[in-house]
């Protein structure tokens, strides 16, 4: 009689880790007596994807074992988080997927500890204050650093800073607990740990100064003014397409490797993380890893956010109009790809320097043939996600320079449009879309006023700033607008591209 029982799954966690199969990558070191050096807030698919991988290649060489990380979260939904990672031990699966279907599954062990600020704020502070955290890093999304779009000022009146800045206010905010685990270091002569931003933002680590020493001197001026001088905030670029980790995922591994995974990571096969060298208290070796470590970030990070995710944006709202629901089918359409590729060409690349070591033009078709990657599945509506945190930091730049030097702007001006039809909330068969942006009410009812005014979407300054005054982009937007009201969207693409001929 065959036997047809299926195979118990495998739960992850350290008992478990010599029971998975071989196909499954699992760490080949002790991760006893590892020390947490790193704090890192925001533990997300991205991080998970990059850095803590990367400690993990260094653990992996003997090396960096001072340098574990312990992950916090502050936001409500990082429960999850945190009841996932304590459950597995602080183990996941990274599974790469590769555009043939492949996929590499891969145990990691680098994040050793998980502490949820809600529960103890206290015991993250005394953490974060301890002599052996050397490094406080950073995916707080780019709107997390609470700058404003145009000002490029700290909102001091934001209810949950202006709460944490009351005065024995226990802290909930990043910035509240950061700067108060830094004030304990300065009180008892500790050497202040980095800050290291990660997040998706131009000069991320002087935005993260920015936000940290003004809330700090806000608090208290003479420590505001000993965080500027004494913490470092390295600037960096990460580059890792990571989808949101769905349902469908977990039984693809499941089914593949056998493996239950509460919260496993996917991600594209392509790693890039460029990173200033510059550290307060010393850092993990970072160049025995895939870390690129530079003097100068800039070339790199304008690179990446005005050519990937620029573009990434510029896929998102025509895509979804057009039908698409991943990135990949849409980024096949010629038509879309085509968009992109001369938005890349015409408009992105003029705005940017020589990027050392760097072929723009491959890194550039290398672009559209990792949006084009089916095992990855990422989502049309993923990219459409926070567009007001996104759009003014990644294209409105292009789009002011490209200006100021009367270059080209109909296509960058042409996403902004789309945006603004997108953001009306129906798609061109009367469905509704789901707009999902901290600011949803706002950005809505902005679009939503075209019929009466065709400017309305731009005449928010706190996102748009000056541009409703700049008449080479707004005569763009409302060609590419008007388009997208008359003949749809696919029709507006043909006409854009038709008319750079």
């Amino acid at each position: 009689m065959t036997d047809t029982t299926t195979p118990a799954l495998v739960k992850l966690s350290n008992a478990t880790l010599s029971s998975l199969p071989a196909t499954v990558q699992v760490p080949n070191y002790d991760r006893t007596g590892l020390t947490a050096g790193i704090v890192h807030f925001g533990v997300g698919g991205f991080h998970r994807a990059h850095q803590a991988l990367m400690i993990d290649d260094l653990l992996e060489q003997g090396l960096a074992r001072d340098y574990a990380i312990c992950g916090v979260g502050v936001m409500p939904s990082d429960a999850r988080m945190r009841d996932a990672l304590l459950e597995q031990d602080g183990l996941y699966t990274l599974v790469v997927k590769h555009p043939d279907g492949t996929l590499d599954a891969r145990v990691i062990g680098s994040i050793i500890d998980y502490l949820f600020a809600p529960d103890d704020v206290e015991a993250v502070i005394e953490r974060l204050a301890s002599p052996e955290v050397r490094i406080v890093s950073l995916t707080v999304t780019e709107g997390g650093y609470n700058i404003h779009p145009v000002s490029g000022r700290f909102d001091l009146g934001n209810p949950q800073v202006a709460a944490d800045l009351q005065a024995d206010a226990a802290p909930a905010t990043v910035f509240g607990i950061v700067v108060e685990a830094l004030r304990r270091r300065r009180e008892r002569s500790i050497v202040p740990f980095t800050v290291m931003s990660c997040d998706n933002l131009q000069d991320n680590g002087r935005v993260a100064r920015r936000s940290f020493v003004a809330f700090a001197t806000a608090k208290d001026g003479d420590l505001g003014a000993w965080i500027d001088a004494e913490v470092s905030f390295p600037n960096s670029m990460v580059d890792r397409i990571t989808p949101v980790t769905t349902d469908d995922d977990r039984a693809q591994i499941a089914t593949t490797f056998g493996l239950a995974d509460s919260w496993p990571v996917v991600c594209e096969p392509f790693l890039q993380w460029v990173l200033e060298d510059a550290f307060t208290d010393g850092r993990p070796p970072y160049e025995k890893s895939a870390a690129q470590l530079v003097s100068d970030v800039e070339p790199y990070e304008l690179m990446k956010l005005r050519l990937l995710n620029a573009s990434h944006q510029g896929l998102a709202y025509f895509a979804h109009l057009c039908g698409y629901r991943l990135v990949h089918d849409a980024a096949a359409d010629p038509l879309i790809a085509g968009f992109l590729r001369a938005y890349m060409d015409r408009e992105g690349s003029p705005t940017l320097k020589p990027v050392p070591g760097i072929d723009l033009e491959d890194y550039k078709t290398q672009l559209i043939e990792r949006f084009s990657n089916p095992g990855v599945r990422d989502t049309v509506a993923r990219l459409a996600a926070e567009s007001s945190d996104r759009i003014p930091k990644w294209l409105l730049p292009v789009i002011r320079e490209q200006s100021a030097r009367g270059g080209e702007l109909a296509l960058s001006s042409a996403i902004v449009a789309s945006w603004a039809r997108y953001a009306e909330g129906t798609d061109e068969q009367g469905d509704p879309i789901d707009v999902v942006d901290r600011i949803k009410d706002t950005v809505m009812q902005n679009a939503a006023g075209y019929a009466g005014d065709p400017h309305s979407f731009l005449r928010d300054r706190d996102l748009f700033g000056d541009l409703i005054d700049d008449a080479a982009f707004v005569a763009a937007y409302d060609h590419a607008l008007g388009l997208l009201h008359t003949v749809g969207a696919r029709a507006t693409l043909e006409k854009l591209l038709k008319q750079l001929d």
